[in-house]
């Protein structure tokens, strides 16, 4: 059963997420998961946070690394990567909610189109994770081949599982999980479910949308261990 399988399950509030200011003072990070658990930025495997931008300035560069970047909030922002082999193209993230991927090695440069963004970032190491990033409107629920995920209600309001064990998700709220076949790091690491099934993905269904707003809309991460069989 898939509510056997998951192993850690975090519910997490964006409004609550500790801000951590950038080094060279061009934004702040709220990170929304990251495995493995406590990895630092050299050592994840896979990792979702969510990013102001203030000023114009380099992205930082992951080797290795595979992105998808998409606009949440304010006026976007113009990425530009210079040529070379993961280089070379340009590309405007001025409407929200559109995710935009490109290599992590490339040397890219933002400038601002206007005001403060605010960007939801998924980064996979190549060869170890893949993922994908989408906008949904419907119900979702896990496959047999997600390994990990997370979901952050964009819109409306959402209901986490089914009968009598449902949570409610507002916006800027969600969850993320991984798999128990998936977890590398010991049973030390592990988040036994207190609940039992109060806190399993059993589905994420939409519920009802703000009055005037736009309908209930989710952001859907699926990851899944790299094999064999994907090379």
């Amino acid at each position: 059963m898939l509510n056997e399988c998951l192993d850690v399950v975090e519910f997490f509030d964006l409004a609550q997420v500790a801000s951590v200011p950038w080094k060279n003072g061009g934004g702040s990070t709220r990170e929304l998961a990251c495995w493995p658990l406590g990895a630092g930025m050299n050592g994840f495997e896979w990792r979702v946070s969510v990013a102001t931008i203030a000023t114009p300035g380099p992205f930082s560069a992951f080797a290795g690394v595979d992105r998808q970047i998409m606009l949440l909030e304010g006026d976007g922002v113009h990425l530009q990567s210079a040529p070379g082999p993961h280089g070379g193209w340009a590309h405007t993230l001025d409407q929200r909610w559109r995710p935009f991927a490109f290599a992590g090695e490339a040397p890219v440069d933002c400038s601002m189109l206007g005001r403060t963004s605010t960007d939801f970032n998924l980064m996979v190491r190549r060869g170890v994770w893949a993922g994908t990033m989408q906008v949904v409107q419907l119900a979702h629920s896990v496959t047999a081949q997600q390994s990990a995920g997370l979901c952050l209600v964009l819109a409306g309001t959402w209901q986490w599982g089914s009968g009598d064990a449902v949570r409610t998700l507002a916006a800027g709220q969600g969850a993320w999980w991984v798999r128990e076949s998936d977890v590398a790091c010991g049973a030390e690491t592990r988040h036994p479910n207190p609940d039992g099934d109060a806190h399993s993905l059993a589905l994420v269904t939409p519920f009802a949308q703000a009055e005037g707003k736009c309908p209930p809309t989710l952001a859907w991460i699926a990851l899944h261990r790299v094999s064999e069989f994907d090379f």
